[in-house]
């Protein structure tokens, strides 16, 4: 049992043309939304960069913070202690 399909091959051609230029407007669209993520890609890596040297300054001043603090509450201690002990003395 044999089957025979009789087309014009000029039809087929300008079906496979019409279907290859609707491929390469594809790749071409497909082409420039790449150029705009490498782009958005980039701007994010220069933003995360910022972010990481604000965090670094941030942790930096938190230290330097809590040693203030921790300066201060002893030397309110000795203070205290001596207020208290020239009190108890007079």
């Amino acid at each position: 049992m044999s089957i025979t399909v009789e087309n014009d091959l000029k039809e087929i051609l300008g079906e496979i043309k019409t279907q290859l230029n609707d491929l390469q407007k594809d790749v071409t669209s497909l082409k420039i939304d790449m150029a705009t993520v490498k782009t958005e890609l980039s701007a994010v890596g220069v933003e995360l960069g910022t972010v990481r040297d604000d965090v670094k300054d941030v942790k930096g001043r938190g230290n330097a913070e809590i040693w203030a603090l921790i300066i201060a509450v002893i030397g309110a201690v000795i203070t205290a202690f001596v207020r208290l002990g020239i009190f108890l003395n007079a």
